[in-house]
């Protein structure tokens, strides 16, 4: 009954063989092999143009070089409250991007609301050097509370930015969960929506450790091999990276995980809907799901072998959740069985 993080699973056996068939023998190094040249004309397959990709190592590097390539003087960057690069990247895209500040914008649950949009970036009037400029718009897809963009909230979004002249960036760490609920291919989700940068994520998704940053211009990425050299995102040896997304994509792997994910998160959400001591927070959209419940009920199942996480109340929730509840997190991976659903619900009847 594992539910604290995709992050808690391992490598896909598929992905993990296909690491040990490129472990021996030679290849040229820093993304010039023909596995990492491989790798990158399948991304331009998958997204049906030519992209630029940048292979890193965390999902933090990718928004953080994400945002570092777009950057202006006082630049600043518009994301939800929730985001992750707001409350879990200790402050490293501003850091990579020369003192960039992230400002939160609020909506439900997870997603960015438009007018609140506007209001933000109708308070830097073009010219006033004081309160700096806006750089860049980021939404994350699927969101930190579980739940979807969809495509025309992106679109609105996208022309918003068009209007203001700013990139809009997509931050993917579960880029695969939300293609398959929305049903959509990887282009209608990015660039035909108008998103211009994506950080694209594979490691919940079964990888081990493999992230990239797609450009879908690639007049955008221009500064990017500089930038990531000089933040230590190079690596030598990327043919690692490449191999573990050449298993990923094979036969449609990724899409499969991410499915299976977000079924055992249907599974679990339904048995919470239907239990007498915990509610749902809001309905799941992908392999996310969070519920309220008695803190001694989450003390109760966490004892009895139940993992996963009290979390804090998010912004627009707060007066939702009473003095003696908590908010609660549970995600599942492609590791997640449903055993293991049976399991917590038999706690929970």
């Amino acid at each position: 009954m594992l539910f604290a993080s995709d992050n808690w699973a391992g490598a896909h056996p598929k992905i993990a063989e296909n690491l040990t068939r490129h472990a021996s023998g030679f290849a040229a190094a820093y993304g010039t092999g023909d596995l990492d040249r491989a790798v990158q004309q399948t991304f331009s397959a998958i997204f049906e143009r030519d992209v630029v990709v940048f292979f890193v190592g965390t999902g933090t590097a990718a928004n953080s070089l994400a945002q570092a390539s777009i950057v202006r003087p006082g630049g600043i960057t518009f994301a939800h409250r929730e985001a992750h690069m707001i409350a879990d990247e200790a402050g490293a895209p501003g850091f990579f991007a020369s003192g960039a500040r992230v400002q939160a914008i609020d909506g439900p649950t997870g997603r960015i609301a438009i007018d609140n949009l506007k209001a933000a970036l109708n308070g830097f009037p073009e010219g006033h050097v004081h309160a700096g400029q806006p750089m860049s718009v980021s939404i994350t897809q699927s969101t930190e509370s579980g739940t979807l963009y969809e495509l025309a909230e992106i679109a609105a979004i996208s022309a918003l930015c068009r209007e203001n002249g700013l990139p809009l960036h997509m931050d993917g760490a579960r880029f695969a969960n939300a293609l398959v609920s929305l049903g959509c291919s990887p282009a209608e989700m990015t660039w035909k929506q108008g998103v211009d940068i994506l950080s694209f994520g594979g490691t919940k998704n079964g990888c081990w450790c493999a992230e990239a940053l797609v450009f879908m211009n690639p007049e955008q990425a221009r500064q990017m091999p500089y930038i990531r050299m000089r933040s230590a995102q190079n690596f030598s040896k990327s043919r690692f990276i490449a191999a573990q997304f050449e298993a990923y994509f094979a036969d449609g792997l990724w899409l499969e995980t991410a499915t299976h994910a977000n079924a055992m998160a249907a599974e679990l959400a339904k048995l919470i809907s239907n239990s007498n001591d915990l509610r749902l927070a809001w309905q799941p959209r992908a392999n996310e799901v969070f519920a309220i419940m008695k803190k001694q009920t989450s003390a109760k199942l966490q004892a009895a072998g139940a993992v996963f996480y009290d979390w804090h109340t998010p912004h627009a929730e707060k007066g939702h959740v009473a003095e003696d509840e908590t908010i609660t997190r549970f995600v599942t991976s492609f590791a997640t069985t449903s055993e293991d659903i049976r399991r917590f619900g038999d706690l929970i009847a």
